[in-house]
């Protein structure tokens, strides 16, 4: 999406800007020239990921914008209302808010220590409000006020709450902002939405939960940037109470060509959390992914008429043994000390432990200890993953794997299942 110049000489106050999917937003209204504040935690760099509200400022000066980077925490009311009084003593005002400051973790309740439970709930819905509520007298100011939150629409299908009810709850928390204040503030001008990805987007964190097996099934954070600039560049008081899913957004907008977002185009994508297969688009890409999957299982059985198969094409319980047997040889041989634990595999009815620190594995319970997470699946989706043709975190989006525990641990094993294909 081409900028306009519309957000030229707007303030647009930015939590969780210092990478990712709040970079790209602030990148994006830096072209338009607007004034920028980076309201971030990361001031000094962190060991896994890229970027500070330092660096951040560095590149929307480079974009065009004037930059303001502020060290918050959003769960602290102090820290945030010294940011904004900063913001309107430099800028004089405040336009755009972009609640875009989030914590995840991926886990079932009995998983789940309470730290995290409250992490999640402090920053993603408290942080929310909080910031909301500070920004929102100075918004009532500006000629098009608006308040944008990256939370999901309000679906509640249980299969969004059951394997990380922690995490549905704070991002429904934002979400719920956007119906409870876009109706508060509507008679008044301010608009109050939501934005929210069809598919998986790549970003540090994402590189970090799910490893980078995963990047070709994802967009570029770029896809929400054009989202929240169609967004934001609207009339306030005709467009609010929407909870936008960026791709719908920008085919309003007249945007026909999705591949420019694409890691690597021609790829089948990963769903989001929290959108249901026959979800407009959503639909049509889950549709896209399973004929994809279809058409290489033609391909492949076509293609090994008449050849003896191999145990990565057949099915059986003595194929599953050579799998695990095959995989545990490769730890063996070569350990990876990021891997920690062990999983439990129910495929076809049956359990297998392995252990991915030493390379144990086998039939039935493990041996000693809670596992790290319990993966349940068919064996044919058991031999797509294990073969690398489906990636674990594509399955669970799909609804082809069920995930109980820790789920980016989870599927942080794309990465050891690459390693050991390669061989």
């Amino acid at each position: 999406m081409q900028n306009t110049g519309k957000l030229a000489g707007k303030t647009i106050f930015i939590t969780g800007g210092s990478r990712g999917i709040g970079k790209a937003i602030a990148l994006k209204a830096a072209k338009d020239k607007a004034n920028i504040i980076i309201a971030a935690k990361t001031a000094d760099p962190h060991p896994k990921l890229e970027g500070t509200i330092f660096s951040a400022a560095k590149e929307i000066e480079a974009a065009g914008g004037q930059c303001l980077p502020v060290q918050v925490d959003v769960r602290e009311e102090g820290q945030v209302q010294e940011a904004v009084d900063k913001a309107v003593k430099q800028f004089g005002g405040l336009d755009i808010l972009v609640n875009n400051a989030s914590a995840i973790f991926l886990a079932g309740t009995q998983e789940t220590p309470m730290k995290r439970y409250d992490l999640m709930n402090q920053i993603n819905a408290r942080g929310t409000y909080l910031t909301s509520k500070i920004c929102i007298p100075h918004l009532l100011k500006s000629k098009n006020p608006h308040i944008l939150n990256l939370s999901p629409p309000l679906n509640l299908n249980p299969v969004w709450f059951k394997g990380n009810l922690a995490y549905t709850m704070a991002k429904y928390g934002m979400s719920m902002c956007v119906l409870g204040m876009s109706a508060e503030f509507r008679d008044e001008g301010l608009a109050v939405n939501a934005l929210w990805p069809r598919t998986a987007v790549w970003t540090a964190a994402m590189e970090m939960m799910t490893g980078d097996e995963s990047s070709k099934k994802c967009r570029k954070p770029e896809i929400c940037a054009d989202a929240f600039y169609a967004i934001v560049t609207q009339d306030s008081r005709k467009f609010t109470g929407n909870f936008c899913i960026d791709d719908k957004v920008l085919a309003d907008a007249g945007i026909t060509d999705f591949e420019q977002y694409a890691v690597e185009p021609g790829q089948e994508l990963m769903p989001d959390f929290f959108l249901d297969a026959a979800d407009g688009m959503g639909g049509i890409i889950r549709e896209q992914s399973d004929k994809a999957f279809a058409a290489k299982a033609r391909a492949e059985n076509a293609a090994s008429k008449g050849k003896p198969q191999s145990h990565s094409a057949v099915g059986g319980g003595e194929n599953h043994a050579a799998i695990f047997d095959a995989i545990g040889q490769h730890i063996k041989a070569k350990p990876d000390p990021k891997l920690k634990g062990t999983y439990v595999f129910q495929v076809g009815g049956k359990s297998w432990f392995l252990n991915v620190e030493n390379g144990d594995q086998g039939e039935g319970e493990a041996p000693s200890g809670k596992p790290i997470a319990t993966l349940s699946m068919n064996d044919a989706d058991f031999l797509e993953i294990f073969s690398g043709k489906l990636q674990s975190a594509t399955a669970y989006m799909s609804g082809r794997l069920k995930i109980k525990g820790d789920m980016g641990a989870a599927m942080k094993l794309d990465k050891l299942l690459a390693q050991k294909n390669k061989k």
